[in-house]
């Protein structure tokens, strides 16, 4: 198949490969067995830890910024500018990884430094901000990051309310004229692939609360102290799809800086400019470390191949673990699934031998559909 162009867009195996390293690796076992296919490597992200990283793989400026990390204490954080576009991800700022291991703050943990962050772009001369938020250790509704901007909340004694979630529920008011007067000239898009509303049985506390650290006391908290901060901000942006995502922060850029909601792959496709690639593409490799039930919503193998299918190209996807079945795969427009535990049934090992798996997997694919 002499002719046979491969796009290679699959995000990270989380643990194990970042984007670019899987890239790496399906490339290398593509050209084993076909050692003239001409391969194009796009890494994706969907808005999710990763997602600076795939911009910069896609030809964005790295940047560094000192910013405030979730316990309150100073982290070195990364975001992406390309001419007057910036890729901006929270959890840079206010992500579980600045947690030190087994330790939480989930009424606590602040969103400041992801404000902090955004003003940074700011000053970069940023006009269109992606912001992708996921991997949060934070839920306070964006409050934090409301703060850094300018924002003003205080509770009945006119003081600043405290960090966190659970401080919100001694708000007594909420000053916004002092936020930053650029958002009224930036389009500010909320990439994310959750749509949750902020509170409630669908809400950030209930659903994510748990893998921050929360006790189900802790829940009923967070959800009684964002409904009070919603019902002073602006109660109808709480219902809105992506309220809810990372902690709530979609919350504060929806109702307070005139963000828009959109999928974070969708996004992330359009700024890594997936479209001029697939064209130019025969078959498409995308993946992530786990193809479950949740790859059908939003993430980024889902978007690649449904993007794919609406082009007429071949798709086929990479994992770790594969724990959807063949029907759901071909619902999905992705004709056939190489899991790496098929290779090592050892969980463990999988992961630490996923470089190597990766590229037998994709020596498979070559022997599949390139020859």
């Amino acid at each position: 198949m002499d002719t046979a162009r491969v796009l290679v867009a699959a995000d990270k195996f989380k643990g194990s490969l970042t984007a670019v390293q899987v890239a790496e690796r399906v490339t290398a076992g593509l050209r084993r067995v076909v050692p003239g296919v001409r391969v194009e490597t796009l890494p994706v992200a969907d808005g999710g830890d990763g997602t600076v990283a795939a911009a910069v793989a896609a030809g964005f400026e790295r940047r560094e910024a000192r910013v405030t990390g979730p316990l309150g204490t100073p982290v070195t954080a990364a975001y992406a500018v390309r001419s007057t576009t910036a890729v901006v991800e929270m959890a840079e700022a206010s992500g579980l990884q600045h947690l030190p291991a087994g330790e939480f703050a989930p009424l606590t943990a602040t969103t400041y430094g992801s404000g902090e962050l955004l003003r940074a772009a700011l000053d970069a001369g940023a006009r269109t901000i992606v912001f992708g938020v996921g991997g949060s250790a934070t839920t306070d509704g964006g409050a934090g990051m409301l703060t850094a901007l300018g924002a003003r909340l205080l509770d009945a004694d006119g003081k600043p309310v405290g960090p966190g979630g659970a401080a919100l529920a001694g708000l007594a008011e909420a000053d916004l004229s002092g936020l930053d007067q650029r958002f009224a000239d930036v389009d500010l898009v909320l990439a994310s692939d959750v749509d949750n509303p902020l509170t409630g049985p669908k809400g950030a506390p209930e659903v994510y609360g748990r893998q921050k650290g929360a006790t189900e006391d802790d829940i009923a908290v967070l959800d009684a102290a964002l409904s009070h901060y919603a019902s002073l901000l602006g109660p109808d942006y709480a219902e809105l799809p992506g309220a809810g995502a990372a902690g709530g922060i979609g919350y504060g850029a929806l109702v307070a800086l005139g963000a828009r909601f959109r999928p974070g792959i969708e996004v992330m496709l359009d700024v890594l400019g997936f479209a001029p690639a697939l064209a130019r593409a025969t078959l498409v490799i995308t993946g992530e470390g786990s193809l479950d039930e949740q790859t059908l919503h939003g993430k980024a193998p889902a978007g690649v191949a449904a993007a794919a299918r609406e082009a007429g190209v071949e798709a086929v996807a990479v994992c770790g673990r594969l724990a959807l079945p063949p029907e759901a795969l071909g619902r999905a427009g992705i004709r056939r699934a190489y899991a790496l535990t098929e290779l090592e049934s050892d969980p463990a090992l999988c992961m630490a031998q996923a470089g190597p798996l990766l590229e037998r997997a994709a020596e498979a694919i070559a022997r599949d559909f390139l020859l």
